[in-house]
């Protein structure tokens, strides 16, 4: 077993394990990583992967627990790499069967960690990993996701990468920790590909009573038809003819389209200028592209019991992209009943840049019906 551990009595045994390939299909607009297919033509659209870097980020928000913990990392790519970087103290746990990492990977290791006695396992993925650490450890061992999927409807991630490493650095300076049962989602995402959320529970894990940390289970559609037709001629009647506008996903923007009488993309991005459709289900580059072109809005919504605002089902609205447009040009829109049930009270934002987050912070105005807004709060 491979080693670099301090001897420091009453440490905590922190698991720790990385999907590399998590979210790889989130920029190049194919609403999903799971599968090899998927993968292989997401590294053919030129997608990144950016799970490692959120899980080093969440790392590095708890450099403080340095000489108070060990971590129990998944070996190479899985979690290794990332932490041989750190200061932390850490024990190398399983091995990989090859090259590219699979489902199988995170479900052997996950149990391999829990057999060497983690008193939590962290790991970074979307709901394609919890599934995976679920069937591995159940109920038997506490657990804190690292966002880092395209489909992030469980409630056993934190709300953003900031949120993760926070979130480690209360459970291991509680004296005593209680729990709560958190649950595990997952959508078909052959269905969702093609505009259809059937999401399903598939289970629980135990995640650490941190509230503010960690989000709850996404929320089903609250629009009200009247609300959400005002919101439409709301945004249309401030459309400026020379301007890109990048529609959004989700219920809410849908009349959006249909009053500009253009059909839209349930589940993905589409771009309008002078009520024409100049290209349906855009990628990240697509509308990297325009901000060198020329003005361009994002009409975005929020989702409903979440609170996310960006970094869920998004993902193509980039971090590069946002600080080429500014928050000025991010026309929100939610009917009320929507915001009000966000049980946090508050909108997040999980860009995969803690910086970025940090600097969208404070109060914004979200479209709530025709000519009829509010000011509400994005915290980091």
């Amino acid at each position: 077993m491979h080693k670099r551990q301090k001897e420091v009595r009453d440490v905590k045994r922190i698991g720790f394990l990385v999907n590399p390939v998590a979210g790889v299909g989130g920029r190049v607009g194919l609403k999903g990583s799971d599968g090899a297919r998927v993968q292989e033509m997401a590294k053919k659209l030129g997608a990144v992967p950016e799970a490692s870097l959120r899980a080093q980020a969440a790392l590095g928000k708890a450099s403080g627990l340095t000489g108070q913990i060990v971590l129990l990392t998944a070996p190479g790519v899985m979690g290794e790499d990332i932490v041989e970087e750190t200061a932390f103290s850490y024990e190398v746990v399983g091995k990989l069967q090859g090259r590219d990492t699979t489902a199988e990977d995170t479900i052997r290791i996950a149990r391999e960690i829990l057999a060497a006695q983690a008193d939590l396992l962290m790991f970074a993925g979307g709901d394609g990993t919890a599934r995976n650490v679920c069937e591995a450890v159940g109920m038997d061992l506490p657990v804190l996701g690292i966002p880092a999927g395209v489909k992030i409807h469980s409630a056993v991630y934190a709300y953003n990468t900031k949120n993760a490493g926070e979130a480690l650095e209360y459970f291991c300076n509680e004296g005593k920790n209680r729990y709560e049962e958190a649950e595990v989602m997952d959508i078909d995402e052959e269905a969702f590909r093609n505009g259809t959320v059937r999401a399903k529970l598939y289970g629980y894990m135990r995640i650490p009573v941190l509230h503010r940390c960690m989000q709850s289970v996404k929320s089903g559609g609250y629009s009200e038809k009247e609300h959400v037709m005002g919101i439409a001629e709301s945004v249309v009647s401030q459309m400026k003819p020379e301007a890109y506008y990048v529609i959004g996903p989700g219920t809410t923007t849908i009349p959006v389209m249909d009053r500009l009488g253009l059909p839209h993309t349930l589940l993905g991005m589409d771009i309008v200028k002078d009520g024409k459709l100049i290209k349906a289900d855009a990628a990240e580059k697509d509308i990297y592209k325009l901000t060198q072109k020329g003005e361009v809005y994002v009409v975005l919504t929020v989702i409903g019991g979440q609170g996310h605002l960006f970094g869920r089902g998004n993902q193509q609205i980039s971090p590069r992209i946002l600080r080429a447009i500014g928050r000025k040009n991010c026309m929100i829109v939610a009917t009320k009943s929507k915001l009000l049930s966000i049980e946090s009270g508050r909108l997040t934002v999980d860009t995969g840049d803690i910086q970025l987050d940090t600097e969208l912070a404070g109060y914004v105005r979200i479209l709530t019906g025709y000519r009829d807004s509010v000011m509400f709060k994005i915290e980091s």
